[in-house]
């Protein structure tokens, strides 16, 4: 078994990618509830069509990466479009969201591909050394505890297996123009706000090597999203 790597990170919790425990002093169980409850009753809400933002940028990065033949994850995969874009380009693909409405629309819209349903706070329903690539767009931004969402990534990542992340960039012209409040609102559900020296940095603190990060879509020095390439 692949133990989840310990970082030097303090944000390192304790028992991350471990067997789970009954107990929560912290509260921290309880708390990601209340967030699997908040983007389930989101995806109850949404539109039956929705217009993904850069949907066509992410894609040709996608694309641009995956392998044929690879066992692929597309983590917090909502209604399923990129596990359908990795089964189309040859990939053995699974999708896996926190809403079971967003399973349930990903399964109605994508039929015949898996799709599964993971709790935060849970060890997602895989088995170790699974995947040759984990693709999470758009999603680390919005993860609660990136220390155990970090950890079961490498856990079911193969060695040598390649992490994809694309998230909003926020580089200091960015929001100096905009404002934080454009990028991270009081009652919004952006958790983290990533430049490339922090995403880069978060992901070496737990072990990932080759670490390439880049932003595209946009003028020079005011790019909107961050892509980044990790190896376990």
């Amino acid at each position: 078994m692949d133990v989840a790597y310990q970082p030097r990170a303090r944000a390192r919790r304790a028992g991350a990618g471990a067997p789970q425990h009954t107990e929560d002093p912290c509260g921290l169980i309880k708390r990601l509830a209340a967030v699997d409850d908040y983007y389930e009753e989101l995806w109850q809400n949404l539109p039956a069509e929705l217009s993904a933002p850069d949907f066509a940028r992410r894609r040709a990065y996608l694309l641009g990466q995956v392998r044929p033949g690879d066992r692929a994850l597309d983590l917090g995969c909502g209604e399923g479009d990129f596990t359908a874009v990795l089964a189309r380009a040859g990939a053995a693909a699974v999708g896996i969201d926190v809403a079971p409405a967003a399973v349930s629309r990903a399964q109605a819209r994508h039929p015949g591909l898996d799709f599964r349903l993971a709790r935060s706070g849970e060890p997602l329903p895989l088995l170790d050394n699974s995947f040759e690539l984990v693709w999470a767009s758009e999603v680390i931004e919005h993860v609660a505890d990136t220390a155990r969402w970090l950890s079961e990534v490498r856990r079911v990542l193969l060695p040598r297996g390649r992490l994809l992340i694309t998230t909003p960039s926020h580089g200091r012209l960015r929001v100096a123009i905009g404002g934080v409040e454009r990028f991270s609102e009081p009652l919004g559900d952006h958790l983290h706000l990533y430049t490339r020296r922090s995403l880069a940095s978060t992901l070496a603190g737990f072990g990932f090597g080759e670490i390439e990060v880049r932003a595209i879509a946009g003028p020079p020095l005011l790019r909107r999203i961050l892509v980044a390439r990790a190896v376990r």
